[in-house]
């Protein structure tokens, strides 16, 4: 497969201009020729801005060029679950189309409408909004979470997106099975972790869509706090909405903790809510019982643990073309994770 060309004249890995271009050409107007630069940040399937000759724009995401798991890089499902959502409250990029011809660009891609909003991952980031804009995206986070939670799974054509019952166990049993596929050292304090977690899983109540990645750099943000877009659908399923809660709040950075899973610190900008302020707005929007929410909170550290072991080794494996800083911080995050997964459980 040949590589496009950046709009810096650069080749870029993974995708095909000439039959990525007449593909799109067959669902949008455009003027040729197209630009594709790789959009940084992501840490598994790829995602690049499409910009044609007048300055459209669109985003084209594809899985990774190599070291797949099996169905965690699947873009008939992701595509599945953004045009499903389109007529939701869930604010999501607009779908133009999607492609399961190899022959086109080597693997299957799905191409979005381009959403305007920025990314926040540094405090830097956070910046460009006032302190009152980041309480406002603070709450907005927590409502479109729960609204998430709250889709109608028949009428968005969903109920059959995955196994609804026994979410955390089979969470948990994914992702000990997927860290001990990718890592390469000895860790016991991952099995201490998992043994504990699996003697003390607490009962599933009900099933609802569950992002399973939900985080704010996995969302855009407009400058006044607004969410214009919820990205990376790519885990989604059906499950135990307080597990997805609580794996948004191990991504929550606030002062005290000492590190920051992926290096990201925006949400130690001030305005920004605390994880306590996050679980009582939840409970109070959903009317779910989060009494057991420190449970959910170790699970989310161990299982953001074990996904990091995996998104670093598809680093150093290539599958990922470029690598940014924070990656060489995972090795330490996972034990770090874990750890303090361990002493929240001794804690309950």
């Amino acid at each position: 497969m040949g590589a496009a060309v950046s709009d810096a004249g650069g080749p870029v890995a993974g995708i095909d201009a000439a039959p990525v271009t007449a593909w799109l050409a067959e669902r949008v107007e455009l003027s040729s020729p197209l630009s594709f630069e790789l959009i940084t940040g992501g840490h598994s399937n790829l995602t690049y801005r499409v910009i044609d000759a007048e300055g459209r724009r669109w985003v084209l995401r594809r899985p990774p060029l190599a070291h797949l798991l099996a169905s965690a890089h699947d873009m008939v499902r992701e595509h599945r679950i953004l045009a499903a959502l389109e007529p939701t409250p869930v604010p999501t990029p607009p779908v133009v189309g999607l492609c399961t011809d190899a022959d086109v660009n080597g693997a299957d891609f799905y191409v979005t409408e381009f959403v305007d909003g920025t990314v926040l991952r540094s405090v830097a980031d956070a910046e460009l909004l006032t302190p009152e804009a980041r309480g406002v995206l603070s709450r907005q986070l927590v409502e479109v979470q729960a609204a998430i939670h709250s889709t109608d799974l028949e009428a968005a054509g969903l109920d059959t997106l995955g196994r609804p019952n026994d979410y955390a166990a089979r969470q948990i049993h994914v992702w000990r099975r997927q860290f001990n596929a990718m890592t390469s050292r000895d860790l016991p304090i991952i099995e201490r972790v998992h043994d504990e977690l699996v003697a003390s899983i607490p009962p599933q109540t009900e099933a609802t869509l569950v992002h399973g990645d939900y985080r704010l750099d996995n969302c855009l943000s407009g400058t006044n706090g607004e969410l214009a877009a919820v990205l990376d659908w790519e885990i989604s399923t059906l499950g135990d909405p307080l597990a997805d809660f609580g794996f948004s709040l191990g991504y929550w950075v606030e002062p005290g903790d000492g590190f920051s899973p992926l290096g990201h610190d925006a949400t130690l900008a001030e305005g920004f809510w605390t994880r306590e302020e996050l679980v009582n707005a939840y409970g109070e929007l959903t009317g779910r019982d989060v009494s057991a929410m420190g449970w959910f909170f170790a699970f989310a550290d161990w299982r953001l643990a074990c996904i990091l072991e995996g998104v670093h080794a598809r680093y150093v494996g290539g599958a990922i073309p470029e690598i940014p800083p924070e990656v060489h911080e995972f090795p330490a995050g996972v034990v770090a994770l874990a750890a303090r997964a361990e002493a929240t459980l001794t804690d309950l």
